[in-house]
């Protein structure tokens, strides 16, 4: 797991520059740019509210690992919620999107919309560019 600062204090004087390695929206723009991330994103505002086999199922691929270390991420960032029902029995661990989380899965959409629409676009590209460069398996 990567290391994190435990607190930033934000200059609300100083511009955000997400190209700026020490401005601190590149941390956060990091996190969301992360494949696992903004999957996991589109599928809680599409398929809302789900439980954490729902989520590893929707998402096709994840390893567990990977799973709870992104749901831990996006919890810190404040753009996932984890409630539980100690109740239940097993206990009822459920994730959804925080309104912050909505905001950004919503400002997401036309990226995962883009990418259906030109999906193949892009593959044509690549057998291209390999065929140009004598490669069969890409970079």
């Amino acid at each position: 797991m990567k290391e994190r600062e435990q607190s930033v204090t934000i200059d609300p004087d100083r511009p955000m520059d997400i190209l700026d390695a020490a401005c601190p929206s590149r941390d956060v723009f990091v996190d969301l740019a992360d494949k696992w991330a903004l999957l996991m994103l589109a599928s809680l505002r599409e398929r809302g509210v789900q439980r954490y086999s729902e989520l590893q199922r929707s998402l096709g691929g994840i390893s567990r690992r990977m799973l709870s270390q992104t749901l831990r991420t996006l919890e810190r960032d404040g753009l996932v919620l984890r409630s539980v029902t100690p109740e239940a029995s097993p206990p009822l661990v459920l994730y959804g999107l925080t309104d912050l989380g909505g905001e950004i899965a919503d400002e997401t959409r036309a990226l995962c919309v883009w990418t259906e629409k030109r999906a193949a676009h892009v593959h044509a590209a690549r057998v291209a560019y390999d065929r140009r460069h004598g490669s069969d398996q890409g970079v």
